[in-house]
């Protein structure tokens, strides 16, 4: 007997939305008393993720009926998937009551268009239009700010259940196993306006999938001299890969209100809610690939095999840098002859600038010997007073001493992540990477004595006053 199945709707949409993936679950022999489409507020600004997911506790209980150790399957869409992630981590034990779990276009790095809808504009167009509720005419802040492209929400929570001490995903049926599908359409029509290149209108590929990788750049300089391999730390996995299936004929819209148009998308939904072993879902995944071969071709061929990172600068004390840029580059054999960039799609989160998210077509890198490829890191403090340093900087002075307090170096890309170790790029996947720099008083040679503190004589002679200033404005003419 199949479990209960949960029918979780995204940003500003309500429960029928998912009024026909209700009746496909009807039409293939599951129990309509046991399918629950659920509804929740996303557009008050008070209202955050983490407040919905405990509701979504609670309406377990008091709507659905469900015990509070029964198990269920869930279908989510876009930010649903956001709300079940932090459902399951707010509490011990969630995991292993969730058995499946499939993503529709799951908004699981957030959207483009999140911070678009955090304008007035947006709070016209989306934003609670009941004249007399006390949050007319919100657009749900807080959501939007979980859901803006590299925000600290998406950043932290994939530390807990992505990259954590628990397993939330794992080998086995004690975790849920998850399913993720996405339309390769984009919208059409007026919509249209929002398309971009790497999504389905309103989520990236690259974006969706839970196959996260971490990896620490130290680039800190410490007393003792470290090998540039030594600088990288990978964070350990012990999940199970949820790879992206791209799906053909629907985009972030038409797989949830039209889910028939979808090229095998149904009949891979409906066998995912049948999975219960390791071999059974790494059957499911083999089948998906062989089923999708025209979506990824035309992915390979046509639309992009994109890749996201989201990054985040911090200096050795942990705290944020927020005015730094990463940038993609070859050098040529030629040393006259400039780099050449490649140019990454970036956006920088806005409550902390100190974590960005960058897209970049790796198409544009088949081409290329990955043992040119460099990372130029450049960062300013915005202060003469201070400046950031770090391992591999073609900056410094002989003194080393940089008086606008901006730094920048170029990292061999093979030297310092080591070949055999590390694989950098993977389509259709999110990689975290934490950068870490010193942050110091200037100047930083011996010589000069710091300019932020220094110690005063006070019995020294005073020292004579500055001639006064002339203002060329004032002078008459004779």
């Amino acid at each position: 007997m199949s479990h209960p199945v949960i029918l979780l709707h995204g940003y500003s949409d309500a429960g029928p939305s998912f009024r026909a993936w209700r009746d496909v679950l009807v039409a293939h022999d599951h129990d309509a008393r046991r399918v629950h489409v659920s509804t929740y507020k996303t557009l008050s600004n008070e209202v955050t993720i983490r407040d919905i997911a405990e509701g979504f506790e609670r309406a377990l209980r008091a709507h659905a009926g469900l015990d509070a150790n029964q198990p269920f399957d869930a279908i989510v869409h876009s930010t649903g998937m956001l709300v079940v992630r932090a459902w399951l981590t707010q509490y011990a034990g969630r995991q292993s009551r969730l058995k499946r779990l499939v993503g529709l276009a799951p908004a699981t790095w957030g959207s483009p268009l999140a911070h678009k809808g955090r304008s007035w504009l947006g709070a016209i167009f989306k934003g609670n239009k009941d004249v007399v509720a006390p949050d007319f005419l919100e657009a749900g802040d807080a959501v939007l700010d979980a859901l803006e492209l590299g925000s600290r929400f998406t950043w932290d929570l994939a530390g807990l259940d992505l990259l954590g001490r628990d397993v939330y995903y794992g080998p086995d049926g004690t975790t849920p196993w998850v399913f993720i599908v996405c339309g390769i359409e984009s919208y059409s029509g007026l919509r249209g306006i929002v398309n971009a290149p790497g999504t389905d209108g309103t989520v990236r590929w690259a974006g969706c999938p839970l196959n996260t990788r971490k990896l620490v750049l130290d680039l800190t300089r410490a007393p003792q001299r470290r090998p540039a391999r030594d600088r990288v730390a990978i964070a350990p996995w012990s999940h199970v890969d949820s790879p992206l299936v791209p799906i053909a004929g629907v985009n972030h819209g038409t797989i949830l209100t039209d889910p028939v148009k979808g090229e095998g998308l149904v009949d891979l939904v409906l066998r995912a809610l049948t999975v219960s072993t390791r071999r059974e879902f790494g059957a499911w995944q083999a089948a998906a690939v062989k089923e999708t071969a025209g979506a990824r071709a035309r992915l390979r061929d046509e639309l992009g095999e994109w890749q996201q990172f989201v990054v985040r600068a911090l200096d050795e004390r942990g705290d944020p840098i927020p005015d730094y840029h990463l940038q993609l580059v070859t050098r040529d054999d030629n040393p006259l002859r400039e780099a050449a960039a490649f140019e990454l799609d970036v956006h920088a989160y806005q409550a902390d600038p100190s974590l960005r998210c960058f897209h970049l077509d790796l198409r544009r890198l088949h081409r290329v010997n990955q043992g040119r490829l460099r990372v130029r890191v450049m960062a300013s403090s915005g202060s003469t007073l201070v400046t950031y340093t770090g391992f591999g900087s073609e900056k410094v002075t002989a003194t080393g001493t940089q008086p606008d307090g901006k730094w920048d170096a170029q990292l061999d890309i093979a030297k310092v992540l080591g070949d055999e170790r590390v694989k950098l790029f993977y389509p259709l996947t999110t990689t975290m990477l934490e950068l870490r720099l010193n942050r110091e008083p200037l100047p930083l040679g011996p010589r000069t004595p710091p300019e932020i503190f220094r110690f005063v004589d006070l019995d020294a002679p005073a020292p004579p006053p500055p001639p006064p200033r002339i203002d060329p404005d004032r002078i008459e003419s004779p």
